[in-house]
């Protein structure tokens, strides 16, 4: 069992970002993307509201991220989930979900949502594995292809002790 660290992160500052938007750009056209794609996404087309950043790590390493933006008072919207290649399929993916589930529950958030891309088999999996489902289109982006939510248990306490 890994021990991971998740802990809230600007996500302007992370470097992280950066690494997402390489890969996804890499993935989306089959190649490694270059400087001059990666800072015209940042530029023009990456959405910058993401008022909830977690970054996970192991050991004082930045493994990967996820971000939380609000559509509304109670459904938040996921986003920018990533794991650095030597960290993935051991846990910090799960690890960030269950975070920021807990994050989320905390800011009186009682439904999920996401996007993906046919293209990104393993988070697919890993949102069904987490009991997300998918559902029709709720937003227009223009790279997404899977659409998904999940509702939150709100965490109440347990009733007072009786005694008789």
């Amino acid at each position: 069992m890994t021990n991971w660290t998740v802990a809230v992160a600007d996500a302007a500052r992370s470097p992280l970002n950066r690494e997402y938007n390489a890969e996804m750009i890499s993935r989306y056209w089959g190649r490694p993307a270059n400087d001059v794609e990666i800072d015209a996404y940042e530029r023009d087309e990456q959405d910058h509201d993401v008022p909830v950043f977690l970054v996970v790590s192991r050991d004082g390493e930045e493994a990967g991220c996820l971000g939380m933006r609000f559509l509304d008072d109670v459904t938040g919207e996921l986003t920018r989930m990533f794991v650095r290649t030597p960290f993935r399929g051991q846990g910090a993916a799960s690890a960030l979900l269950k975070a920021m589930e807990a994050e989320a529950v905390e800011r009186g958030v009682t439904t999920l949502r996401l996007d993906t891309r046919n293209d990104l088999v393993e988070a697919r999996t890993l949102y069904a594995k987490h009991g997300f489902a998918e559902i029709d289109r709720y937003n227009d982006a223009q790279y997404a292809d899977h659409w998904f939510e999940k509702t939150l248990k709100r965490l109440t306490p347990p009733p007072p002790f009786a005694m008789s």
